[in-house]
């Protein structure tokens, strides 16, 4: 398994670069924002996209799934874009070769299809998710709520890293807060929120094929 192990909370967290986490204990892969359907919503819309994004980023996940063999997904919000169209048609076929995997979708606020899609998709849904007192929502908790830890996505968030001659380069991170945790987007067809983290709270960047903590 390639990637950076944080031992955090008495739990391993496999930072991936492929902009995930492996949670060892419980045989948990963890990705938030894949906003499957984007580029269809923004091509109905009149704004050009590259076609293929959804097949490459659920290309992504299959490689993790066969390499990792999880016995389950944890997905942070936001799993699809909008309303139901041809790419969760797609996501549907896909599905069926991973049938022995639990899905979980902690629901984000672009997760707005009608509840009998998802169960036709084979996904248990969600408001929230605890396990082993990990606590996963989708908008960012701001302060302590009683759990061990809490992770959310929602930001996508990025950690700009300055160079010594005054480069200045915006990179997705995973960010570890002391009550709360935030996840990367997953997608590509996706933007960065800059973070601003506190001096002592974990961040590493995801530079191309590695993992770098960044502080």
């Amino acid at each position: 398994m390639t990637g950076e192990v944080f031992k955090y909370r008495s739990q391993h967290w496999h930072l991936l670069p492929e902009r995930a986490i492996f949670w060892e204990e419980e045989q948990a892969l963890i990705v938030s924002d894949l906003h499957l359907g984007k580029a269809t919503h923004f091509r109905k819309a009149g704004i050009a996209v590259p076609a293929g994004i959804v097949t490459e980023d659920l290309f992504r996940l299959q490689r993790l799934i066969t390499k990792l063999n999880p016995a389950q997904i944890i997905i942070v919000g936001d799993m699809f874009h909008s309303h139901e169209n041809r790419e969760v048609d797609y996501f549907r076929l896909w599905r069926q070769q991973f049938a022995n995997v639990r899905f979980h979708l902690v629901v984000g606020n672009h997760d707005i299809m009608p509840a009998e899609v998802y169960t036709t998709l084979d996904i248990h849904t969600t408001d929230q998710l605890t396990i082993n007192d990990i606590h996963f929502i989708h908008e960012p908790c701001e302060e302590h709520n009683g759990y061990t830890y809490t992770f959310s996505g929602h930001l996508h968030p990025g950690f700009v890293m300055a160079g010594p001659a005054r480069q200045r380069l915006r990179l997705p991170c995973f960010y570890f807060g002391r009550h709360c945790g935030i996840l990367p987007a997953f997608g590509e067809f996706t933007g960065l929120a800059s973070l601003a983290a506190e001096p002592d709270e974990p961040v590493f960047v995801i530079a191309g094929n590695a993992i770098v903590r960044a502080q």
